[in-house]
């Protein structure tokens, strides 16, 4: 029992720390530091990182089979090699061994879905630790960092799930996740699929935001040419699936949009006939943070300015919220499938 009160709080920290590392890899990327660390897991062959620009230039001089997209000219800032090499440093030195501790200490934990969900946390640590090492081989690649974005939020649902299952063998099903059975039954479909779309819908906006020259797919005009419409145009053919990345995420996103919307109408309805507020709430939630986002994405792609660019920090906070959407979505869904299993 004292192991399970200690894991417990250890689940609860590594997922804050999941976060803030997910947070971490945005801010890598705004600040274009995606490959200031071109070798893994080192970094320019040290354990340090503060490489002078001299430093550099011996390192590629001896590795010119690492040179990056921006070749070996280019100089990487203190600042950039640092937010790399930190977001390693806390996801390899200190999420990893912490993630093994805990599954050590529940190892022989009498409870089987306990002991499935911390040897999946690991499973899926070491996976993301490998895909870490593809994404920098394959110098940031769009969709190699929108794979790491993926397994990175499967691995924060694994270790929330981690966090349930203690819980719910200490004591009971949480009151905030505790869904009445019939609706639970009624939405898990429903929910399984806004989850999926909300999963789908980030993995697109990261594949944009990697792509050299995807943010501009859609001009950068402003108001109304830019956003809500695409060069102009309500509809256009896709030509190109890549360029054109940018456009089809706006689709998806406004699929999305009708199809939280109209969730969000229906459990109202229901809602006022039944007791599950709290389902409610849920989705309500996760909508509320849908919406928001959109409009984010929408400041960003007007906030163009020719001397500035876009303004970078939105595209971080339209990255978290994305993330905590499909978080919140695939916490509801957890919920529904408890809820049912309970009645069943």
């Amino acid at each position: 029992m004292a192991n399970w009160a200690v894991s417990k709080s250890l689940t609860a920290w590594l997922l804050g720390l999941t976060i803030i590392v997910i947070g971490l890899g945005g801010l890598i990327r705004i600040y274009d530091a995606g490959e200031s660390c071109p070798d893994w897991p080192l970094c320019f062959g040290t354990l340090g990182f503060d490489i002078s620009e001299e430093e550099q230039e011996e390192w590629w001089a001896e590795n010119p089979e690492e040179v990056d997209s921006r070749g070996s000219g280019h100089r990487y800032s203190t600042f950039q090699i640092f937010t790399e090499w930190f977001h390693r440093f806390l996801a390899g030195a200190i999420l990893g061994p912490l993630v093994l501790l805990n599954w050590y200490l529940l190892r022989r934990n009498p409870g089987k879905d306990i002991r499935f969900a911390s040897t999946l946390t690991v499973i899926l640590i070491i996976w993301q630790g490998g895909i870490g090492w593809l994404t920098v081989e394959m110098d940031n690649l769009h969709w190699s960092v929108a794979l790491h974005l993926s397994s990175a939020l499967a691995f924060t649902i694994s270790m929330f799930w981690l966090w349930l299952t203690i819980t719910m063998a200490e004591d009971e099903v949480p009151v905030w996740l505790e869904f009445e059975h019939a609706a639970a039954s009624r939405w898990r479909n429903r929910v399984t699929w806004l989850s999926i779309g909300a999963f789908i819908s980030i993995f697109s906006g990261t594949f944009v935001s990697t792509t050299p020259g995807a943010n501009l797919g859609c001009g950068v005009d402003g108001i109304p040419d830019s956003w809500p419409l695409c060069e102009g145009d309500l509809v256009d053919s896709v030509e190109d699936i890549v360029l054109q990345s940018q456009l089809i995420h706006r689709w998806l996103v406004g699929v999305m949009l009708i199809a939280m919307g109209s969730a969000s109408y229906l459990i109202w309805k229901e809602s006022g006939e039944n007791s599950d507020l709290i389902l409610r709430n849920w989705i309500w939630g996760s909508t509320g943070l849908f919406f928001t986002n959109a409009s984010i994405g929408a400041f960003y792609v007007i906030s163009w300015d020719m001397e500035e660019g876009f303004f970078e920090l939105l595209s971080l906070v339209h990255l978290m919220l994305a993330s905590l959407t499909f978080l919140a979505m695939a916490t509801a869904w957890i919920g529904c499938v408890i809820a049912k299993e309970e009645i069943s």
